[in-house]
């Protein structure tokens, strides 16, 4: 099968664009600049020039391929505080990633968060797969999407935790929180630090990607999430044992200044199921839990 990859230069893209060349595709990857283009090669894919503002390029793109994975987002303009423009640029995105595959039945495995169901308020029971929310942030875009397997698209979105964890994790939330802790002198939480944060091994979710771009039912959301979820208290302990630091217990006033761009997110409940993803698409993950991930101090080094 050749796809068409988005974000083929990022940290997911690293675990995906192996899991699938090592199942005999061909891999079509977006990118962005030179730079990118480059590691785009390096990962065994050919390189594709652009971004997701170059719309008819995407459709273009789609078009040519027998199956696509978006995987991009506009991280820099979220971690900017921009959060709407990089959520607008996703949804126009996966529109023109859509309606050239409308009536193939091609494969089209697109992205979402898992706190997305915190922030529409699913946080006193795990949230399942069957969890739909109406619209919102990001939720636009993937209603879109499953949608499309009412117009001939093979389509379906994996919810990723937002603990995306390994050694190929150069630029996520991880890093961001041992960044934080560093330049606090402690490692913060908001209240009694309580609330739970849901996690996956960067290794992992590229088996998963490869799994719904070969098998997933038309219209299939799934969660690629390693486990039960962690209390941010154990998260701000896990970094303040291997920093050397102490944990503090943080107001809501106080999480910019300990949390930067996380503060949005930093009180949201989100215990996950994935009970059927691991069904449907038989994904067992097996690669180290973010926990032994932090301790194992490639992340510090």
């Amino acid at each position: 099968m050749r796809v068409f990859v988005t974000g083929a230069s990022g940290h997911i893209a690293a675990a995906v664009i192996p899991e699938l060349l090592n199942n005999g595709h061909q891999v079509v990857g977006l990118a962005r600049s030179d730079a990118a283009a480059e590691a785009v090669a390096k990962r065994g894919a050919d390189v594709r020039p652009g971004d997701l503002d170059d719309l008819e390029g995407l459709r273009r793109a789609a078009t040519e391929a027998d199956g696509v994975i978006h995987l991009a987002f506009k991280h820099e303009a979220m971690m900017s505080g921009d959060f709407m423009s990089a959520v607008e640029a996703d949804l126009k995105a996966v529109q023109a990633l859509g309606e050239p595959l409308k009536d193939t039945n091609k494969p089209l495995v697109s992205t979402g968060g898992t706190l997305m169901l915190a922030m529409a308020g699913i946080k006193d029971r795990p949230g399942t797969e069957e969890d739909v929310l109406p619209g919102g942030l990001r939720v636009d875009a993937e209603n879109y999407v499953v949608a499309l397997a009412g117009q001939g698209v093979r389509s379906s979105v994996i919810r990723l935790a937002p603990m995306v964890h390994s050694d190929l994790d150069h630029h996520g939330f991880t890093h961001a929180l041992i960044q934080l802790a560093r330049a606090n002198g402690a490692a913060g939480y908001v209240g009694d630090g309580s609330n739970r944060w849901p996690a996956a091994n960067t290794y992992d979710i590229g088996v998963l990607y490869g799994l719904a771009l070969e098998q997933a039912p038309a219209g299939s959301r799934f969660h690629g999430v390693e486990g039960p979820s962690m209390t941010r208290k154990l998260i701000a302990e896990t970094i303040a044992s291997k920093l050397g630091l102490e944990t503090k217990s943080i107001s809501e006033e106080e999480a910019p200044q300990y949390l930067g761009f996380l503060a949005f997110f930093a009180g949201l409940d989100n215990p996950v199921s994935n009970d059927k993803t691991r069904q449907v698409l038989g994904w067992k993950p097996t690669h180290p839990n973010w926990v032994d991930d932090v301790r194992n101090g490639h992340y510090i080094a």
